[in-house]
């Protein structure tokens, strides 16, 4: 396992390669092309500004609601997209599979690092809420925002490989997997914040780790005062961490058995 770890440096041409094509072919024939990577996000925010500033009140401690709802969106759908994608991913390229040498797990690198280049994308819409809402950013805040976004990488990768090698043998997971990361939006402090949960359900959140990054972009890009969720964040980065290395040997265990399944 740790040989075939060492061997993804040698692959980052082609990753990259890969990645250049996979963000070509997702708005090939587009009129807007990658300007849908503003659009979709905001489109997004917009129906759920509406519903929780219209029609329901929204819930306390998230004024500005639409730069509070962005913080932890962006993030979210960063995520959400690279599991519904990875989880199809061997699938979809078994013809790449098949020949001898190519590595398999290249295929849930390329999907969660292309929609990771989407969440880059989006940033600049976020910058211009920050600035038009006056959001009380501080530089030594500001240096853990990258830090935030390594932590989910890492964690990303690890769920995208252990799904794209799972859904070779069991087809339904893609098809349980959409209502699975319903029910997780819904349990992560996105749309409500984790200042106002009760006790009982701050339980819940801490053994959430969407949890614990969308707060720690709160905290970095929103709320005002020290960075104090960082303690968690280097528990979910060590984690991150372990669980890769988990789901990688899971993934290399079942590689032998992918180009037949697909």
């Amino acid at each position: 396992m740790l040989r075939n770890l060492g061997q993804l440096v040698r692959y980052r041409g082609l990753i990259q390669s890969l990645v250049a094509r996979e963000l070509k072919a997702r708005y090939r024939g587009s009129v807007l092309g990658f300007f849908w990577s503003f659009i979709n996000p905001l489109l997004l925010l917009l129906v759920y500004t509406f519903v929780f500033k219209y029609v329901m009140p929204p819930p306390k401690g998230t004024d500005p609601y639409p730069l509070f709802m962005f913080c932890g969106l962006l993030p979210w759908t960063w995520f959400a997209s690279s599991l519904m994608e990875s989880s199809g991913a061997l699938i979809s390229g078994g013809n790449l599979i098949k020949k001898v040498l190519f590595p398999a797990e290249v295929l849930p690198i390329v999907t969660v690092t292309a929609n990771m280049v989407h969440f880059f994308l989006a940033l600049p819409i976020l910058v211009v809420f920050l600035i038009v809402y006056k959001a009380p950013l501080t530089v030594g805040e500001s240096l853990w925002f990258p830090v935030v976004v390594a932590v989910q990488y890492v964690f990303t990768l690890a769920c995208a490989l252990i799904l794209s090698s799972l859904t070779v043998h069991f087809r339904d997971i893609k098809d349980i997997l959409a209502n699975i990361l319903t029910l997780w939006f819904f349990a992560t402090p996105i749309i409500y914040s984790y200042q106002a949960a009760p006790a009982v359900a701050l339980r819940f959140l801490n053994f959430n780790p969407m949890a614990h990054i969308t707060i720690s972009y709160q905290e970095i890009l929103f709320f005002e005062g020290p960075f104090g969720h960082w303690k968690w964040l280097v528990a979910l980065g060590a984690f991150s961490i372990v669980f890769f290395f988990f789901a990688y040997w899971i993934f290399d265990r079942l590689r032998d058995s992918f180009a037949e399944e697909v």
